[in-house]
């Protein structure tokens, strides 16, 4: 098992056998042309860390990306932050992941949608530069 695959399962042991833990956890999804999926574990209101998995690639280029994230404006409705990570196989580099995240409908407070700038200084093909949109879906927010 890869080391990226036993953090992600790591995390998700510790947040099943605490309930404020599981509560930090959050699952997201990013649409461009190479998807992302990703499990999220907020370690306080500012930093935060995501393993995130490109998923529309061929089943030998699945590329875990590790990020970790600071909000540098954290409001009620939206968020802005700035992340430093790497990713492994398809892309192998340093990402430097620049977002933003607001939270649309009071009433379904635990989810949100975001936009996300991410240069990736990939060591085989120099820079690259991403963006995608999506949504996150962040558990125990709306109780």
């Amino acid at each position: 098992m890869t080391r990226p695959i036993k953090l992600l399962v790591l995390i998700c042991m510790i947040s099943l056998f605490s309930k404020s833990g599981f509560s930090q956890m959050s699952v997201s999804y990013y649409s461009s042309s190479l998807s992302k999926i990703g499990v999220g574990y907020d370690f306080n209101e500012k930093f935060w860390g995501e393993l995130r998995l490109y998923s529309n690639t061929e089943i030998d280029d699945i590329t875990p990306e590790l990020v970790f994230c600071y909000n540098f404006i954290n409001k009620e409705k939206h968020k802005t932050y700035v992340g430093f990570g790497g990713n492994v196989n398809y892309f192998t580099g340093l990402v430097l992941p620049i977002g933003l995240q607001f939270t649309p409908c009071e009433k379904l407070n635990g989810f949100s949608l975001h936009i996300e700038l991410q240069p990736t200084l990939d060591f085989d093909n120099d820079l690259i530069l991403q963006s995608s949109w999506g949504l996150r879906y962040k558990f125990g927010k709306n109780d």
